[in-house]
């Protein structure tokens, strides 16, 4: 039976007190009638909805319908799979009661197992039978290079299938609301990627090289080695994509990975497991760990992880990266800029861009546009009063607006007055709180905010550290500057802590020289269309100027992130004529 259920307190791993000062880069009675949608300022109206249809063809192997979380008094339970076996509801003692992010007053969307450090147990004892060779490596089980070809195939022909794409849309705009094209595009980038790997391109991720030695016999080879058992720590913004991609790159390489998703959207990864299964995955190579930071950190800790892979709020980086004694790979909280160059062209373009980029997903990207830098230029032709119009078209009926999952509504709000202090500082639009909602207050709901902030006012000592907090909601900064300010905005982007994203819109080509050249951020777009967002399966996608980084995506994030470098030496021929030398 359910025992000791709990409200959902935090983000993400929220490991200790750590998890207190994250900044994101993670109470229910009887249903209420449905209102009918109203609409007022912004375009928001409450939300009826999640697609035009009420229900799905539900995959054979899924264990729940999209349609009834949140709407059914019988609960859907997420439990965790350790040793190859799902464990059961009654398997751990307590739970975690996941509230409808959309709907105060409606049934919670679903229970996850809150395993607590007393039964870490079996987690612990799965991870010790995983030699540090790992499950599979060049010389050793080469056949499941195979196996995960044909595994990748078969997953990215299940997310192709129209009533599969659907249901994990469906599940994801659940959990963590998002607009339907928004989730759809991440069940899509995640086909994708397996299809790339579909084949034998996971055993080319294993290709080796060799080099002559310095004498007949002697050779010397080059291997991709993996660590063996490893853990991954993935966020809620993202409930698909970014656990598959890291979670398929660990076990294409033959590691052997206890997943730990957000605890918001973990029905996510437990649906997409039991595809992995139906695919043909063996039980035992996916642990799924369900629990809240301490946790998963006291498993990290006391157990043989040779490397932890953590997505999520650069508070919890780096503490975790102090626990482990530097043994993460890390995608942490992106603050990103976007500068429009002295070029104006394409302006409408531009436009929506900008606006996708700063407010799809509520702003809850670790690559969403958080300071926007427009020159003079730009500002002349109208480039701010389209972004407007553009964000006050979004709305929560058809959720291009929505819950903030990170922060409530007073934290958003009590930061746009600390910006505001700032001697200049004005709203541009937004700040004001969505009317006609149902959001829990446990969570955000904030029209989309745009602060404009002096260029030089910016650079103070004493405002610099306020403007380029990452809030992870639907705000972003704005200032402007002229030809003789670009080392200005050069200076901004260097202060910057964290180089995630970044966007050169103009195809100005000695003014993208001179920003490029003099910038580091990890994945840098260039162009009259660049932009700040956007993970395609199709380049690198992870920060720079951290030794830590971890790419996701190709195959050389995949190299880099999980597995090492192993060269062997193979000197077999000891020469007929040899004679001893003498001792050194």
């Amino acid at each position: 039976m359910l025992r000791n259920i709990q409200h959902i307190r935090k983000y993400g791993v929220g490991l200790k007190d750590a998890c207190k000062q994250s900044t994101g880069n993670a109470s229910h009675s009887m249903i209420n009638s449905v209102r009918p949608a109203s609409s007022h300022v912004f375009g928001i109206r409450r939300f009826t909805s999640f697609s035009s249809s009420s229900s799905i063809d539900v995959p054979s192997w899924a264990t729940l319908d999209p349609h009834n979380l949140g709407n059914d008094s019988s609960i859907h339970h997420v439990g965790n799979i350790v040793g190859g076996e799902w464990q059961r509801p009654f398997d751990i003692k307590n739970k975690l009661e996941i509230p409808n992010p959309l709907h105060k007053n409606y049934f919670p969307l679903c229970t996850v197992a809150n395993t607590s450090i007393d039964e870490l147990g079996p987690f612990r004892s799965s991870l010790q039978a995983v030699p540090k060779s790992g499950v599979h490596n060049p010389l050793k089980n080469v056949e499941r290079y195979l196996l995960y070809g044909d595994i990748s195939r078969k997953a990215g022909e299940q997310l192709l299938r129209p009533n599969v794409q659907e249901f994990f849309t469906q599940c994801i705009m659940k959990c963590s609301p998002k607009s339907h094209a928004q989730a759809k595009g991440e069940v899509l980038v995640t086909a994708a990627f397996l299809n790339n790997f579909g084949g034998d391109n996971v055993r080319f991720l294993a290709r080796s090289f060799g080099n002559p030695g310095d004498h007949f016999g002697q050779q010397s080879n080059g291997y991709r080695w993996p660590f063996g058992p490893v853990a991954i720590v993935t966020p809620f913004n993202f409930p698909l994509e970014i656990p598959v991609l890291q979670l398929m790159g660990a076990l294409f390489m033959g590691n052997k990975p206890v997943l730990k998703p957000a605890e918001k959207v973990a029905l996510v990864m437990s649906e997409f497991i039991h595809l992995l299964h139906h695919c043909g995955m063996p039980l035992l190579d996916v642990d799924l760990l369900n629990c809240e930071g301490p946790v998963v950190e006291e498993l990290i800790t006391t157990s043989p992880i040779r490397l932890t892979q953590f997505t999520g709020s650069s508070h919890v980086a780096e503490h975790l990266s102090r626990r482990t004694g530097g043994k993460v790979k890390i995608e942490d909280a992106g603050y990103d800029w976007k500068v429009l160059g002295p070029d104006v062209s394409d302006i409408d373009y531009v436009a929506w861009q900008s606006d996708q980029d700063a407010y799809a997903c509520q702003g809850q990207k670790c690559s969403a546009q958080s300071m926007l830098f427009v020159h003079t230029n730009w500002e002349k032709a109208g480039i701010l009063d389209k972004i407007k119009e553009n964000a006050m078209t979004r709305s929560l009926d058809d959720l291009t607006i929505g819950p903030v999952l990170t922060h409530t509504t007073e934290d958003i709000m009590k930061h746009i007055e600390n910006v505001l202090k700032i001697d200049g500082a004005s709203i541009l639009f937004g700040g004001e709180e969505l009317s006609k909602h149902d959001i829990p207050s446990i969570y955000g709901a904030i029209e989309p905010t745009a602060v404009f902030v002096p260029l030089k006012e910016m650079l103070k000592n004493e405002n610099f550290g306020i403007v380029s907090t990452e809030m992870f909601a639907p705000f972003q900064i704005v200032t402007t500057y002229d030809n003789d300010e670009v080392d200005l905005v050069i200076e901004a982007c260097e202060r910057m802590s964290h180089h995630l994203t970044a966007a050169v819109v103009s195809n100005d080509t000695q003014f993208q020289s001179k920003i490029l050249s003099n910038t580091i951020n990890g994945t840098t777009y260039t162009g009259i269309r660049a932009r700040t967002t956007g993970a395609p399966q199709n380049h690198w996608f992870g920060p720079a100027g951290d030794p830590r980084g971890a790419g996701i995506g190709t195959p050389e994030a995949i190299q880099t992130v999980w597995s090492g470098h192993r060269e062997i030496i193979s000197d077999s021929q000891v020469p007929e004529n040899w004679v001893q030398p003498k001792a050194t």
